[in-house]
């Protein structure tokens, strides 16, 4: 195995290029540590070393300085890993480790996620904003329906009769012109034609 090129990553940090292909990321010191030079062999130990104490340990500890502070879908946390340059198999461990322990878990970010917006967004957008996360729709749908199965059945009906009032809708004057950019609206912000048609029946002054 031959150094063939480092490459600055940061003011830090250097990323190590071996036989022509990117191997790691070191810090400065630890190049001096295994002494790693371009054209200079890297021994056998050093690189089993590195790939099986230092990498891991410091990818698992990104990994729970970035769960520190706030809460990731494993597709996101593994996008994050993968910017600081760690090899896959760096990240597999690390992954699986804060997942040992329950410090990453989809089922219930997915749950925490529509607790916390199922009443200010559509379900649409809502399946929408998780797919973004990195998480497959056919994972995402059966724990909604199911938390949306065990609350109020008309949350979506409510939310557009609220956003009908802001907007000053009355349906028994509104022409079609009106209920068509309404309708619009309404289905950009992910509302079903269903719910939206059953709001714009219905008179949104009530209380």
């Amino acid at each position: 195995m031959i150094i063939s090129e480092l490459i600055p990553f940061d003011k830090k940090r250097i990323k190590v290029f071996i036989d022509g292909e990117f191997a790691f990321v070191l810090y400065k010191g630890e190049l001096k540590n295994y002494k790693i030079k371009v054209g200079e062999e890297l021994e056998e130990n050093c690189y089993r070393e590195i790939f099986e104490e230092v990498l891991p340990k410091r990818c698992k500890l990104r990994a729970m300085n970035l769960l520190q502070k706030r809460d990731y879908t494993e597709y996101k946390l593994r996008e994050k890993l993968k910017d600081g340059q760690y090899p896959e198999e760096i990240i597999d461990i690390a992954v699986d480790y804060v997942k040992s322990y329950k410090y990453i878990d989809d089922e219930r970010y997915v749950r925490d996620f529509v607790n916390c917006y199922i009443e200010s967004r559509s379900k649409n957008r809502i399946i929408q904003d998780l797919i973004n996360k990195g998480l497959k729709k056919d994972f995402i749908s059966p724990i909604i329906d199911e938390i949306y199965d065990e609350t109020n059945p008309d949350i979506e009906l409510e939310q557009v009769l609220v956003l009908l009032k802001k907007k000053k809708y009355d349906p028994e004057n509104a022409d079609y012109a009106c209920k068509q950019k309404l309708m619009s609206f309404l289905f950009r912000k992910g509302f079903s034609m269903d719910v939206i048609r059953k709001a714009l029946a219905l008179d949104t002054s009530y209380d």
